[in-house]
């Protein structure tokens, strides 16, 4: 949990400092973003001056409050946390800046922004980073992409809170999946997410009209986990912060409409060996990979579906899966194998695009892990429409089951630890809480008048 950085990693972030000093004494960079994710996936952090920030956060870190890894989608300290309470006084954690992915944001004026290291357990990035280097110890390092969709309205964050999200006018009025045309009428804000985020360092790959209303996909190129994990945090970042800029809103709720697609995080994953991958040509650990990923996906479900709302894209025929099977480039299935040779990888199509990122790739990786160390073969192969297969195992369709699972997994316990088990099940708990306290329009709809 410690991540020392080596000898060589030290000299690469002297330089990086150097770098970044003289970009500060040029005037190019005034501001300092240190950031991180809460359990929502959500970036937290602080600004520096970017002086100070050089001469002193770049190698000594800063602090933070601790509640941040307890609070609710309101900001407020949620009891019941062995990690940080109001018994403990809710201290600092440390933040230690990774200098590896200091970037330069277009988007914002003279501004530079890198993510930190929490060294605790419970802290996303750190749960992603352990499984990680558990990958290296077995000769592995792994590579992935996330596919993040979303939708996208005419209305103004401000604007769609006053409407109470409710009758928000989508950016596209038919179903665009592909269709250019639809795709041509949101470029005045899908543009500028492309050339912002290339002008700040990312590999963008492409972006286009999906299964929905308005609904859309932009995909950067598939990198090692970690930076991949690091890069989906800040595009979704960049992506909020250009919308309010242009006047519009997105959202990744897992399904903002019901009768309309929801929107996903398909998660592509391969690992490499010695340079090359060690999936090409079906080798046993892409195999058994496979194997242990959808051995445990049920279990581990709270980190691909985090919230009530993801468990409503779980719909037959609806793009998003229900059965947990696998097969070769067919989207029913929750694990789909793609590719050729180098780039033979496996997709998994459970998480929403309302997951966190460091916790679906390391919910897959440890998978897949676990699969390879012992040699969990993966079922038979699924041909034809996994919606129809009614024998197949489902895939938990509350958060309520998923936590249950969860909470019960040896697997989860041993793998991540007790006290991450117990710290995310009450997390996840408490979101199932929140909700059933909550008395919602579809209830005021159905009962005011005819009950």
């Amino acid at each position: 949990m410690s991540h020392t950085p080596s000898l060589k990693d030290r000299m690469q972030n002297a330089e990086r400092i150097r770098d970044l000093a003289q970009q500060v004494e040029s005037g190019a960079v005034e501001t300092v973003i240190a950031a991180f994710t809460d359990h929502y996936g959500r970036l937290m952090g602080k600004r520096f001056d970017a002086g100070y920030f050089v001469e002193s956060v770049a190698q000594a870190g800063t602090h933070a409050c601790n509640y941040l890894l307890t609070v609710d989608m309101e900001m407020e300290p949620t009891p019941g946390y062995k990690f940080a309470n109001w018994e403990m006084g809710y201290g600092d954690f440390h933040l230690i800046p990774d200098l590896a992915t200091l970037k330069i944001l277009s988007w914002q004026e003279k501004t530079a922004f890198v993510h930190c290291n929490i060294p605790v357990s419970v802290a996303p990035r750190t749960i992603l980073q352990t499984q990680l280097e558990a990958a290296k110890s077995l000769g592995f390092d792994a590579l992935g992409a996330s596919e993040l969709e979303y939708f996208a309205y005419r209305n103004s964050y401000k604007n769609a809170a006053k409407k109470d999200y409710a009758k928000l006018e989508p950016l596209g009025w038919y179903l665009e999946d592909y269709n250019l045309l639809q795709g041509t009428r949101e470029e005045f804000y899908t543009r500028e997410v492309r050339r912002h985020l290339k002008a700040t360092g990312f590999a963008v790959e492409s972006s286009k009209g999906e299964w929905g209303l308005g609904q859309h996909e932009v995909n950067v190129k598939y990198s090692e986990v970690l930076e991949m994990a690091d890069n989906h945090a800040l595009l979704k970042q960049c992506m909020k912060e250009i919308a309010d800029q242009t006047g519009v809103s997105v959202t990744f709720m897992a399904k903002p409409h019901h009768g309309q697609a929801g929107s996903s995080c398909h998660i592509h994953l391969s690992l490499r060996k010695d340079g090359k991958n060690a999936f090409a040509g079906e080798t046993d650990e892409f195999r058994h990979f496979l194997g242990g990923w959808m051995a445990h996906a049920a279990e581990l479900m709270v980190f691909y579906a985090p919230t009530i709302n993801s468990y409503k894209r779980f719909e037959d025929m609806s793009w998003a899966p229900t059965r947990i099977a696998w097969s070769r480039d067919n989207r029913t299935a929750c694990f789909r194998v793609v590719g050729h040779g180098p780039s033979l990888r496996i997709e998994c199509r459970i998480p929403g695009a309302d997951a966190n990122p460091y916790l679906a790739f390391a919910a897959s990786v440890a998978s897949g892990l676990d699969g390879i160390r012992n040699k969990i073969e993966p079922p038979p192969i699924f041909e034809g429409d996994v919606y129809a297969a009614r024998t197949l195992p489902r895939v938990p369709y509350t958060l309520e089951h998923a936590v249950d699972l969860f909470e019960a997994s040896e697997f989860a316990k041993a793998t991540f630890g007790p006290d991450v088990v117990e710290h995310y099940a009450h997390f996840f708990r408490n979101e199932q809480k929140a909700f059933e306290r909550v008395v919602t329009d579809w209830e005021r709809r159905r009962y005011f008048e005819r009950i």
